[in-house]
């Protein structure tokens, strides 16, 4: 259950680098793409953060919610993992060019999504 806190308080964070700094966010997507443990890190954060999302999931006030981000967060894993490294560091840096002048917007969108959600999904099982 702190994992899903944590996991929504991350996203907060980079949430709001991406409105205040959205120029910094793209340069640290193209400095963790260039990292040799880059792919390794993306696969296994996902697939753990899934699993944790989906056992953990009966523990909140909306468990079909979380375990379905859970799934989500798996098979994006699991996807990556079919993925070739230099294939995911090509989409990485193509990503970060591309939303580059789009980043400020959607931090500024995530924010209040992620509060609310983190308000809703959180709360104690009634």
């Amino acid at each position: 259950m702190y994992f899903i806190a944590a996991f929504g308080l991350l996203m907060l964070l980079l949430s709001l680098v991406m409105a205040v700094k959205p120029e910094s966010f793209s340069k640290g997507i193209i400095s963790f793409s260039e990292q040799p443990y880059f792919h390794i890190a993306e696969v296994t954060s996902r697939i753990i953060a899934g699993l944790i999302f989906t056992h953990y999931s009966t523990d909140t006030q909306f468990p079909q919610t979380i375990f379905a981000i859970g799934i989500v967060l798996f098979c994006v894993g699991m996807g990556l993992a079919l993925t070739h490294p230099r294939l995911h560091r090509k989409f990485a840096l193509w990503s970060a060019q591309y939303f580059n002048n789009k980043f400020r917007l959607i931090g500024l969108f995530s924010i209040p999504l992620f509060c609310y959600l983190s308000i809703l999904l959180l709360a104690p099982k009634k």
